[in-house]
C-alpha cells in the first residue's frame, strides 16, 4: 500500500524524469477531484496527499541510505496540486469550467517543475532536511512558489 501511494499508482517507475511524470499524472487527478468536489476538495486532496506522503515515504525509505528515491513522486503530486489552486479557485469564482483556464494549467506545471528542479532558496533548504518531511516539504514550497507565480501572471493577463 505504501509503495502504491509513494509512487502515485506506480507512475514513479516511469523513466526518464519520474518527477515530471508524477507532476503530469497529478493534472488529470486534479481535474477529477475538482469536478467531483470543487476547489475545497482539491485542498483536502493536498492535505491527504501530504499526510499520506509523509507516512508512505517514511515506510518506503526506512533503513535505506537514499532518503529521496526517484520513484517516490507523491511529493510532486502534492506540490503540483498546490500550484493549481489559483486555477481551481479562479474557475469556481468565475463560474467557468476549470479546463477553460488551460493557460493556467500550463503555467502551473512549468513553474512547479522549474522550482522543483532548481531547488531555489527555501525549496533547497527543505530538500536538505533528509527524511520524509523534507521529501514532501520541498515540493510543497515549490508548489506555493508556483501558485504565487500563477496568480501573478493571471492578474497581469486579466489587466491587459
Amino acid at each position: 500500500m505504501t509503495h502504491l501511494i509513494a509512487t502515485f499508482f506506480y507512475v514513479g517507475h516511469l523513466r526518464p524524469a519520474p518527477g515530471t511524470w508524477g507532476s503530469l499524472a497529478a493534472l488529470p487527478a486534479a481535474w477529477v477531484i475538482y469536478v467531483l468536489t470543487g476547489p475545497w476538495g482539491l485542498v483536502c486532496g493536498i492535505l491527504a496527499s501530504y499526510g499520506l506522503g509523509v507516512w508512505a515515504t517514511g515506510v518506503e525509505t526506512r533503513g535505506k541510505d537514499n532518503h529521496d528515491p526517484s520513484e517516490i513522486v507523491i511529493d510532486e503530486v502534492a506540490g503540483q496540486w498546490i500550484a493549481l489552486l489559483p486555477v481551481a479557485f479562479g474557475a469556481a469564482a468565475n463560474g467557468v469550467s476549470i479546463t477553460a483556464l488551460w493557460p493556467g494549467w500550463i503555467v502551473a506545471f512549468v513553474l512547479f517543475r522549474l522550482f522543483d528542479i532548481t531547488k531555489w532558496g527555501p525549496v533547497g533548504w527543505a530538500d536538505r532536511m533528509h527524511g520524509p518531511t523534507g521529501v514532501m516539504l520541498d515540493d510543497v514550497i515549490a508548489g506555493v512558489f508556483a501558485a504565487v507565480g500563477v496568480a501573478g501572471l493571471a492578474a497581469l493577463a486579466h489587466m491587459t
